[in-house]
């Protein structure tokens, strides 16, 4: 199903944040881990990862020539970038879809195949009706954006956005044609059978996040930790004949390469890989 096609988010060498820059200019608001890619790059390899996702903040720091050293000294290959936006403030729409395209040129540049991105605001007095419109309308933007670029574009479901429940992502996806990332921990977080999601949306699924999630108190984990029974959700992957990159995720970890290799022992055992 999915051999030779496990990578691994670089996210969890160093706290994360944004670019600070953002508050005042949204086109530089792009995600950031401050930590050493170097190391997290040689960690998720020496993991037996083949593939890594990047945030956007830390994939526009290195130039072309540099990022191309870094994943050929490690033998990875770049398999996306994660950004965000608001996506329904009309005013500041043109600022972030031009960042998603910075985004994007670099991701074709390096032959990357997907742009992730998640976000939908909510707002401080709750969302209107017409966000979600707003919302999918900026999404096809992005769709275009990738496709213009050759790559493939997704939406990631996630706390604290306007797609939280399963009937909130619903109503995402029937209003827009860009593809669902499934972020496991956060379906789950926000009460969604992560399992069921997959198959129900199985012709819109070509990339997925794994995430373990512990319900209480809440944290992410590595897959073979916390309260999210993953072996469900790669039956449904196989159900559904998924053959994409299954990017392995986790924010925050004592040891980030010790976490990478724990989801990767859970994942050659339930996927029964040498």
């Amino acid at each position: 199903m999915i051999k030779n096609k496990l990578s691994y988010q670089a996210n969890c060498w160093g706290p994360l944040g944004g670019n600070a820059v953002g508050v005042t200019s949204t086109t530089k608001l792009t995600y950031r881990t401050f930590g050493d890619m170097d190391k997290a790059f040689a960690d998720i390899r020496a993991a037996g990862y083949v593939g890594v996702e990047i945030f956007d903040g830390n994939l526009l720091d290195l130039s072309v020539s540099e990022s191309r050293s870094l994943l050929n000294n490690n033998g990875l290959e770049l398999v996306a970038a994660y950004s965000g936006g608001n996506l329904i403030f009309k005013d500041i729409l043109s600022e972030e879809l031009n960042r998603f395209r910075i985004v994007a040129d670099r991701l074709a540049e390096l032959g990357a195949p997907h742009l992730v991105v998640g976000g939908g605001a909510k707002r401080f007095d709750g969302p209107k009706d017409s966000d979600y419109s707003v919302l999918a309308d900026s999404l096809e933007q992005v769709v275009t954006i990738a496709k213009e670029r050759g790559l493939e574009a997704h939406y990631h479901p996630h706390l604290t956005t306007l797609a939280e429940t399963e009937d909130q992502v619903r109503r995402v996806f029937e209003q827009t044609s860009i593809r669902f990332c499934p972020d496991t921990a956060h379906l789950a977080a926000a009460g969604g059978n992560p399992a069921q999601m997959i198959k129900e949306h199985k012709d819109r699924i070509s990339y997925v996040h794994l995430k373990g999630f512990q319900a209480d108190p809440f944290a992410f984990t590595p897959l073979d930790q916390g309260t999210l029974d993953h072996a469900f959700i790669l039956d449904a992957l196989k159900e559904i004949n998924f053959s994409g990159w299954l990017t392995t995720e986790l924010d925050e970890w004592p040891d980030p390469s010790e976490g990478a290799r724990s989801s990767m022992a859970y994942l050659k055992d339930q996927l029964n890989l040498s």
